[in-house]
């Protein structure tokens, strides 16, 4: 077993999907499916059982697990333990963000990082920012560039780095929510509402509406900043958004910031990583300089 197939098997044991691995993994299904049976063969067991719409890991597979993960994490050990010893920080982080963070705040600390650590290198993933912790939990990621949750797992480490506000967003298009927001008073129970389906957002939105008292009036429960803004832009409804989203958005000048009385908690952006990992010296050093200069 090298090191390139316990990465795809751990992904894979974590996803339970082969093109999502695949996707995720920068390899083709065919390369997949090989190195899992490659794998198979050297060990001479079965590790995943497979059918046109499921995939499940065997009993051997989740001894195998138990394995690869105490593997990699020596593998990461060592990599740490021998670059530490070095003039440069080598090795690789994996990093996984939203596309709007990619945009906002990753191109700053990349680009220091990069002077810091030159022979170091980065994989970056993006995706939905409330499945950031599960994904560090199964070890598909190094690093989550996301928002604090209410509860972190005591496993995890959290770096704070910004405070993101948050507001009602509205379309800029003439549309039926438009002209429901135009009344006076506002017929809440009446606005269409997106609803962010989990994560940090998703608090929040619970809270706003108990503070508000009224019963909403939810059109789509929906994955991602990126999907909600879109989806405001289109006059569907209304949403909870970063500002951050919508000021970095593609649709950014079809979708406008209510004024509210009611002051919603911003999010605590920062990186999040296993507690296990807190000495790696590349990690160490992607937190380091991620951090806010003092005094701000």
């Amino acid at each position: 077993m090298d090191i390139k197939q316990a990465q795809l098997f751990m992904h894979l044991a974590a996803s339970l999907n082969f093109a999502r691995t695949s996707e995720q993994m920068f390899v083709s299904p065919s390369t997949l499916s090989r190195a899992i049976q490659r794998l198979e063969q050297e060990l001479d067991v079965q590790l995943f059982v497979r059918d046109t719409r499921t995939v499940a890991l065997t009993k051997e597979g989740k001894t195998v697990l138990t394995f690869v993960r105490q593997y990699l994490d020596a593998w990461h050990q060592l990599q740490g333990d021998l670059s530490s010893g070095q003039g440069e920080l080598q090795g690789s982080i994996r990093l996984f963000c939203t596309v709007t963070a990619s945009y906002s705040h990753l191109p700053a600390i990349l680009d220091k990082f990069r002077v810091l650590c030159p022979k170091a290198d980065i994989q970056l993933t993006t995706g939905d920012a409330a499945s950031a912790l599960e994904r560090l939990k199964h070890d598909e990621v190094d690093i989550a560039l996301a928002a604090k949750p209410a509860h972190l797992p005591a496993n995890m480490l959290f770096h704070s780095i910004a405070k993101l506000p948050v507001s009602l967003a509205a379309p800029t298009i003439p549309c039926k929510v438009n002209d429901l927001l135009s009344k006076n008073p506002i017929p809440w129970p009446d606005i269409p509402l997106i609803a962010p389906a989990h994560g940090p957002a998703a608090e929040r939105f619970e809270k706003w509406l108990q503070a508000e008292g009224f019963q909403p009036h939810i059109v789509a429960m929906v994955d991602g900043h990126e999907a909600m803004a879109s989806m405001v832009a289109l006059g569907s409804g209304i949403a909870v958004l970063a500002d951050v989203v919508v000021q970095h958005s593609p649709v950014a000048d079809r979708v406008r910031l209510l004024d509210s009385h009611y002051r919603f908690e911003p999010f605590d952006l920062g990186i999040c990583y296993l507690a296990k990992r807190s000495k790696d010296p590349l990690l160490q050093a992607f937190c380091q300089l991620a951090s806010p200069p003092t005094g701000r």
